[in-house]
């Protein structure tokens, strides 16, 4: 079973920081883009930024300067979100372009999602 499983999110002033973590596991034969989305209530889930296998990565212009993607490795992706607003509060989820071993075949999987909230 393959899956991707968040970690990090939390309460924050606005102005703080907060890190989250993305672990994907499984029969995994390869992982091409990871990226972030979140969700915030009664809106459209949105893309928060990307990043290729290669390093290649993409904002939303609302978190350009105060959000960075990062890969640890193949299967480890990670969002340091600094001066956090109130706007950022949302769930955000994981995702990822893989290609299990027992399909052989690429398929988009999400993760469930970790709560941040930011206020004061």
């Amino acid at each position: 079973q393959v899956q991707l499983v968040e970690s990090g999110g939390g309460l924050v002033q606005p102005g703080g920081s907060l890190r989250l973590s993305c672990a994907a596991s499984g029969s995994i034969f390869s992982i091409s883009a990871m990226g972030w989305y979140r969700q915030a209530p009664g809106k459209q889930r949105e893309l928060v930024a990307t990043i290729t296998s290669g390093g290649s990565t993409n904002y939303t212009d609302s978190v350009k300067g105060r959000f960075t993607i990062s890969r640890d490795n193949v299967k480890n992706v990670n969002l340091q979100m600094n001066s956090l607003k109130p706007e950022d509060t949302g769930v955000y989820y994981c995702n990822a372009d893989m290609i299990t071993i027992a399909t052989m075949v690429e398929y988009n999987y999400w993760g469930q999602g970790t709560q941040v909230t930011v206020s004061s």
